[in-house]
Parts: C-alpha cells; sequence; structure tokens
C-alpha cells in the first residue's frame, strides 16, 4: 500500500493527514503552532506517521505536499501548494456537491469558489486585518475570561443583539470590556460579535459564487454561533463537513500528493 501525506502549516495550528492509494484518511493530527514553522510540520508529521504502523518517517510517504502559511518551510515535502487550492480539494473530496467555501483562518478571511474538479474556480481574500480571523476570536474569548468552546456557544442563548461597531481587533476588544464592565448582558455581547464577523463574511461569500449553500472551513468552521450568525446573514445554509474542517487544507493537500505520487 502506497501511502500520501499533506502538511498544513498555519499561523495558529498545523495539521497533518496522511491518506492512502484509494485516498482513504488513516492518520491525522492537528497541534499548536510553533514560533518556527519548520518545528511545526516536524512535530506534526513526527505524530501522524506514527499512527501508521507501516511508515517509521515521512520519507516513507510516497508523496507528500506541504499547504498554509509556512508551507515553504516543509523541507521535506517534496512541492508545496497554496492554502486557497488545497481547501478547495479538501472540500471536494469531502463533499463534492459544495461548491463555496469560507475558510477562517488565524490571520486571514478567505471565500473560495470551488470548480467540478476541486480545483479553484475563484477567490477573494481578507488579509489586511486580523478583525473577524482566528486570532480576533482569541481575543473576544479572552476579554469574557472563557475558553474558545464556551465563546462559540453563548451567542445562542441570546435574545437581542448589542451591536459591535468597532471593525478593528484592538477597538473591538475595547468596546467589548467596556459593555461588560456596563454590565450588559454577555450572551447579547456575544451575539453581537458574531453577527459582525458574519457581515464580514458577506463579501467573500458574494465573490466565491455562493448561491444557496456554503461551508466553513479552518478552526472558527467549528464556532457554533458564528455559523448561525452566518446563515442568518448570508441568507445561506452551512453545509456541515463529515471530515473536521479544520482538516481540510491537510486533507487536499494529501489528496494532492495522492494524484502526482500515483501518476509518476
Amino acid at each position: 500500500m502506497k501511502y500520501f501525506g499533506g502538511c498544513d502549516v498555519g499561523s495558529t495550528y498545523t495539521k497533518a493527514v496522511i491518506i492512502d492509494e484509494n485516498g482513504k484518511m488513516v492518520a491525522n493530527t492537528t497541534l499548536k503552532s510553533k514560533i518556527i514553522a519548520q518545528e511545526s510540520a516536524e512535530m506534526a508529521m513526527k505524530e501522524v506517521v506514527s499512527q501508521v504502523p507501516e511508515l517509521s518517517s515521512s520519507k516513507d510517504l510516497t508523496y507528500l505536499i506541504g499547504t498554509g502559511y509556512g508551507r515553504n518551510k516543509v523541507p521535506f515535502a517534496d512541492e508545496n501548494i497554496s492554502e486557497i487550492s488545497c481547501h478547495a480539494m479538501g472540500v471536494h473530496v469531502t463533499n463534492p456537491s459544495v461548491k463555496a467555501i469560507i475558510d477562517i483562518g488565524g490571520q486571514d478571511v478567505k471565500g473560495i469558489a470551488i470548480d467540478t474538479d476541486g480545483t479553484v474556480k475563484n477567490f477573494a481574500m481578507n488579509d489586511k486585518c486580523a478583525a473577524g480571523t482566528g486570532r480576533f476570536f482569541e481575543a473576544m474569548a479572552r476579554s469574557f475570561e472563557m475558553s474558545l468552546e464556551d465563546f462559540s456557544k453563548l451567542s445562542l442563548k441570546a435574545k437581542n443583539v448589542i451591536p459591535i461597531t468597532a471593525q478593528c481587533t484592538v477597538f473591538a476588544e475595547s468596546e467589548v470590556i467596556t459593555l461588560v464592565g456596563e454590565g450588559k448582558p454577555m450572551d447579547e455581547i456575544a451575539a453581537g460579535i458574531e453577527m459582525a464577523v458574519a457581515k464580514r463574511c458577506f463579501v467573500m461569500s458574494k465573490k466565491a459564487g455562493a448561491t444557496d449553500s456554503i461551508t466553513l472551513t479552518g478552526g472558527c468552521a467549528k464556532n457554533d454561533g458564528l455559523k448561525a450568525a452566518i446563515e442568518q446573514v448570508l441568507k445561506l445554509k452551512v453545509v456541515e463537513l463529515s471530515t473536521d474542517p479544520q482538516l481540510m487544507g491537510a486533507l487536499g493537500a494529501a489528496e494532492y500528493a495522492r494524484q502526482k505520487g500515483l501518476a509518476r
């Protein structure tokens, strides 16, 4: 059996996936990224390879592709491919009927339209500001003195929404701290935060060509409050993926590795 790997070195988390020659995922891992991207890649690959008895190191893989923020820092990869292409391919092999993605990463937000073969038809990207990214949600959860998981569910309890007007992460955090200090309902503040991010996703979804449904990838795809807010703002169904949405970049990289490895 031949095995193929994908290593997605993100700014916040590093993900690695191994699939077999039939495209079945046989191993995966998600680790907090280190400051040095190469160390993150090495740790993730060591962990994921240990899950496959037939492999002793990443060198035993038939083909390996690096992707993500630190894709150029995966020295043992055969090549690297952009995370935009890899997220599209990852979603395509997971759910071929989905044709539009909003990928909310640690430092940017992307809208991606998928072609029928899993390649990218069109995309838009907001990388000028951290507002609406994983870093933004980390800052908001910190303001609430809550875990990200608890914060993601808080807004679902709200009957009203307190709008968050600041567009900058720093100013938004200050605004939230002020509202909390004034004794405003925390669930309603959280609902305002989720709604503000959902509105930022509106333009991305249009550029991604979303018409009736969309899916979310990246760690923020696990934010239940954000999913509900996006459905409300975009008037689109958010399709749940059968595989961890945070693994889509690594899975897409592994699928590209499979295609290229089998073609050699």
